[in-house]
């Protein structure tokens, strides 16, 4: 897990917090565990068909943060968590290293999501793909709401150059003027259209897929995060 402060492209970014996961924690005591995270509870996710769980998806072990994806009764059970809680920044630098199952019906992404909640201030997403697929970065134009969705760039989709199915490590750079994505410290893209100004907190969300079919109740799929840094 890299720690201390990190030079790219011309800035010294300050690191605000680290986590490797080395004390484990059962399902029901990772946020007892783990203080500075915060995590979704009690309402459904993006696609309306899973429902935000920690207690029952969220468990440490063996130096990973793991995401237990399933249903119970029919109901897919689905977590997103907050690393540093509502922890608020204004630009910021992000590095996961995680893996996850090859699984119909779940996704994960990683997000900088604006404070206010107003998507029309913005989104970061990276990594994002369904488990098991090869992730692409996008960033949403700050201000082109509009019936309901978001203008994002890059305009022609780019992708790292693996799947997610072995350890890889993310990294999102939104800087003043650019957000660049990398994957295992290689170049993926960058924006300079589509950068926010406004508040941001860390978001890594692993919930129910998007394609619009419906989630199968046998799937059982799995996150594993091995460590997290972030910057400022």
């Amino acid at each position: 897990m890299p720690t201390g402060n990190v030079t790219s492209n011309g800035r010294t970014w300050v690191q605000s917090y680290a986590e490797d996961f080395t004390t484990a924690a059962a399902k029901g005591s990772v946020l007892q565990k783990y203080p500075e995270m915060d995590a979704y509870d009690g309402y459904k996710d993006t696609s309306g068909q899973g429902l935000y769980a920690p207690d029952k998806v969220l468990s440490v072990a063996n130096g990973n943060l793991d995401f237990d994806l399933h249903s119970e009764n029919g109901q897919p059970l689905v977590a997103t968590i907050l690393p540093d809680g509502y922890s608020a920044q204004t630009t910021g630098r992000v590095s996961v290293r995680y893996k996850t199952t090859k699984t119909p019906g779940y996704k994960f992404v990683g997000m900088m999501w604006p404070s206010s909640d107003d998507w029309n201030q913005g989104e970061i997403d990276w990594p994002e793909a369904d488990l098991g697929g090869v992730p692409r970065p996008a960033s949403a134009v700050p201000g082109t709401y509009s019936n309901g969705a978001m203008q994002f760039e890059p305009e022609s989709e780019q992708f790292a150059p693996t799947d997610s199915t072995g350890y890889h490590v993310a990294t999102t750079e939104w800087d003043k003027g650019a957000v660049r994505f990398y994957w295992d410290d290689k170049l993926v893209a960058t924006t300079t259209k589509a950068v926010p100004t406004a508040p941001m907190r860390v978001t890594l969300q692993a919930e129910t897929s998007l394609g619009g079919g419906t989630t199968p109740a046998s799937s059982k799929g799995s996150v594993d995060i091995d460590w997290i840094s972030i910057w400022k």
